[in-house]
């Protein structure tokens, strides 16, 4: 079934985006639910799934409204006030959902099938906060990068070339004719009568390679797509050259322990990889978090380290900032 979203020139005008983390946290979490999840995001997948499971999250509140297919629960997905919303914002959103959504949105997910509970929203909280921590915040400098390249690019494309054409180009799937958006091979149906006026494009890491969508009135429809360049997410981004000159500023074993951070990881695990004792690791960990370039995670009974986008920016250049020495 395909859909039809009709724009007027006020639609047009009220089109943005926004990077919203609950939208990653929907889609991820659908995605490790998969048995045979994606390829593109597999090395990620094998790396959470042991913590999500052993946090029992594949089986609370948030797994009753996020199933493996069909339909999840709009109240998740609230628009985002801004460009860069942060996780604490949507959780308050969520947390300020209508009564008559959350009922409206476990009676559909009743019609598919999956049994929901009674909505405990600040439980709910709790374990998005809980999945948050040991699924996507080790994982977020990497992620919203991606993301917010996406949305500087387009936006410079519809200064460029106008909205229409961005909009043609944000899927396979979705199509720019005349004032209307049309979205092919659609389960459910995206009307201007089921929202509000305007669009809101959310790109995403994990909606590959589909697009989702939702329509409450009176928000503005969203759209989630994936991203440009996720293809690249997990690969490996140091360098060699990068390290060494880093370990001229920082020392030899913190520029080679921020390499490694490359994958978030336990102090246990970089004193493995390294032959270091877990109190040598640990006290350069503090030095390095304390500069800004490590965040640290819990994840049950261990913390995860993992790199900031600062330390990214020193041990993966881009090409166009390395400058030859004069």
């Amino acid at each position: 079934m395909d859909s039809a979203l009709s724009f007027s020139a006020a639609d047009l005008a009220q089109t943005r985006f926004a990077v919203s983390p609950m939208w990653e946290v929907v889609t991820s979490f659908r995605l490790l639910r998969n048995d045979n999840p994606t390829p593109l995001h597999r090395s990620w997948a094998d790396q959470v799934r042991p913590r999500f499971q052993r946090a029992g999250l594949d089986r609370g509140r948030l797994a009753a409204l996020v199933p493996p297919h069909g339909y999840l629960a709009d109240f998740l997905n609230p628009t985002p006030a801004g460009p860069f919303p942060t996780l604490e914002s949507e959780l308050d959103a969520i947390g300020r959902a209508p009564a008559e959504q959350l009922a409206r949105d476990l009676d559909m997910l009743g019609r598919t099938g999956v049994r929901a509970e009674h909505v405990d929203l600040e439980r709910l909280r709790e374990e998005i906060l809980t999945y948050w921590e040991i699924a996507l915040a080790p994982y977020w400098a990497r992620i919203r990068g991606l993301l917010e390249a996406d949305v500087f690019h387009r936006a410079r494309q519809v200064a460029e070339h106008g909205s229409a054409r961005v909009l043609g180009e944000l899927h396979e799937t979705v199509r720019w004719d005349d004032g209307t958006l049309r979205l092919v091979r659609r389960a459910c149906a995206l009307t201007r009568d089921q929202a509000g006026s305007g669009l809101l494009l959310i790109p995403s890491a994990f909606a590959w390679p589909r697009v989702l969508t939702r329509s409450v009135a009176p928000d503005p429809p969203q759209l989630a797509y994936p991203a440009r360049g996720i293809g690249n997410l997990w690969e490996p981004r140091t360098t060699t050259n990068a390290t060494e000159a880093v370990a001229g500023v920082l020392g030899r074993s913190r520029a080679l322990l921020l390499a490694e951070l490359d994958t978030p990881a336990s102090t246990t695990q970089l004193a493995a990889a390294f032959g270091l004792s877990a109190a040598a690791v640990s006290q350069h960990l503090t030095a390095l978090r304390n500069a800004g370039l490590v965040t640290a995670h819990r994840s049950g009974r261990s913390v995860l380290y993992a790199r900031t986008a600062v330390a990214d920016t020193l041990l993966c250049p881009r090409p166009d900032t390395q400058l030859e020495p004069r």
